[in-house]
This record gives C-alpha cells, sequence and structure tokens, in this order.
C-alpha cells in the first residue's frame, strides 16, 4: 500500500511539474510575442557600411497564424502547402530609393515606314530620327530612357540581394549570459539605394 501510494505522489509530482513547465513556457511565449507586436524594426548599417534591420521573432501556433495572419495563411494554402507543415513564415518589404543627374545626348533611331509612291503603290522607306537620351548605371541599379517631344521613354532595373539571420538573444545577469531572452532576425541589403520599411519572421510554435 505504501508503495502504491509512494508511486502516486511520485506520478502526481512528475504531472504537476509537467504542467508547470509547459505553463512558464507559454508564458514566455506569451510575453515574447507582446514584446515583438510593441517593438519597432531597428534599423542602422553594418560594419561594411550595408543597410540593416532587426526585428523580434513572432512565435505563434497555427491556430493563431490563421487567425492573426489570414492573407499570409491563404497565400500558403495557395501553394499546395498545409499549415502544419510550415515551419516558419517571413515577410519584408523594401524600398529603392535613389536621386541621380545624368546628362542628355543625342541618339540617332532608324524608323522603317511605308509611304505611297508617285504610282499609288505603297513602299518601304527608311526614316532617322535624333532623340535625346540618357542612361546611367552603378553595380546595383541601371536607370535609362529615352525623350521624344513631351514624352520620355523610361527604365529603371534594381538588383538586390536580402541575407536573413535568425538567432537567440540571451538573458545576462552581469556578465552571466543564460537561457534565451528573445529571438531575432537580422536582415542585410546588399544594395546600398534599399531601404529595409517592413520586416517579419513568424516562427511556429508546435
Amino acid at each position: 500500500m505504501k508503495k502504491f501510494l509512494l508511486l502516486y505522489a511520485l506520478a502526481v509530482t512528475l504531472s504537476l511539474a509537467g504542467v508547470l513547465r509547459r505553463y512558464r513556457t507559454e508564458t514566455h511565449r506569451l510575453e515574447q510575442n507582446q514584446r515583438a507586436l510593441l517593438s519597432q524594426v531597428e534599423r542602422y548599417r553594418t560594419r561594411a557600411g550595408e543597410a540593416a534591420a532587426s526585428a523580434e521573432v513572432l512565435q505563434l501556433r497555427c491556430r493563431e497564424f490563421e487567425r492573426l495572419r489570414a492573407g499570409d495563411a491563404e497565400r500558403i494554402r495557395q501553394l499546395g502547402i498545409r499549415l502544419r507543415r510550415v515551419e516558419a513564415a517571413a515577410t519584408l518589404a523594401t524600398a529603392t530609393e535613389i536621386d541621380v543627374q545624368v546628362p542628355l545626348h543625342d541618339t540617332i533611331v532608324r524608323r522603317d515606314f511605308a509611304a505611297v509612291c508617285d504610282s499609288g503603290r505603297l513602299a518601304a522607306a527608311v526614316r532617322f530620327d535624333t532623340v535625346r537620351s540618357f542612361r546611367w548605371r552603378d553595380p546595383w541599379v541601371t536607370v535609362e530612357g529615352r525623350i521624344r517631344g513631351d514624352s520620355a521613354d523610361c527604365r529603371v532595373e534594381s538588383v538586390d540581394t536580402l541575407r536573413q539571420v535568425v538567432h537567440r538573444v540571451p538573458r545576462r545577469f552581469l556578465f552571466i549570459r543564460f537561457g534565451t531572452k528573445a529571438v531575432r532576425q537580422e536582415i542585410v541589403s546588399s544594395n546600398p539605394h534599399t531601404r529595409i520599411v517592413y520586416a517579419e519572421y513568424v516562427r511556429f510554435a508546435k
């Protein structure tokens, strides 16, 4: 009988310890999510001068993600992926801003058109026009176009590489680091004209 009571007490103790551990884990997750939702994206420059941003990571369960990020959940379904199989989902928005002054130069353009001959028949003819054009480029952005009369044709091409790192931020007491205070993501843009305006990383809690 005593042996049975001892096993029962041990089982109850282990169950309570498990419940307490899950409660602490869930409380920590909710606190971290609240802090992440209230925090803003931190923008800074790396040592190499590249534009970078830092934001805390959200940890959501599938039902929470469906409720809070319904649009993203629908896009994931459209990809043929079940939400319960998703490990993480990231959203990133950037803006490219550049002010340039480029010199104009004359460009000769060939134009083929049909002309009516004296006999009344159509014949191919060629005419050369001079238009004003411009072109500017660097390793990341190309801007080029032509000006004709009161209109302009312009093409802008921008290339960027975004690198993302997700890491743990440990708790600190004096000079001692332990546990996990938060999970953050760092995004670095290789294009100096790019400004990171929004970043969100959602990790699915199991």
